[in-house]
């Protein structure tokens, strides 16, 4: 049974930084595309970044030069460090796995806060 288990949200203030993380567990993490996504209220769910077994990465436009996306694949884990965060990227954050197109799991989300 694949398990992903996301940590790290909260409440921060404007400018500020938070780190997500995924744990892994059921499948082979080291084959899996890994993706962070979010959804604000009132809004589809969008792709935030995401990173292929090999190291390749891709961010959205509206992330570049503030979040990084980063795998362990020791520790079946992929992180995202959220720096220069605004209130417009309050949303919950879902880490999803992928080991094809239909095999993807999503973790069960956790909830960024970004307000003064």
């Amino acid at each position: 049974q694949v398990q992903l288990v996301e940590s790290g949200g909260g409440l921060v203030q404007p400018g500020g930084s938070l780190r997500l993380s995924c744990a892994v567990s059921g499948r082979d993490f080291r084959i899996a595309t890994m993706g962070w996504y979010r959804q604000a209220p009132g809004k589809q769910r969008e792709l935030v970044a995401d990173i292929t077994p090999g190291g390749r990465t891709n961010s959205a436009d509206f992330v570049k030069g503030r979040f990084t996306i980063s795998r362990d694949n020791a520790k079946n884990t992929v992180s995202l460090q959220m720096n220069s965060l605004k209130p417009e990227d309050t949303a919950v954050y879902y880490c999803n796995a992928a080991w094809s197109v239909v095999r993807a799991y999503w973790g069960q989300g956790t909830q960024v806060t970004v307000s003064s």
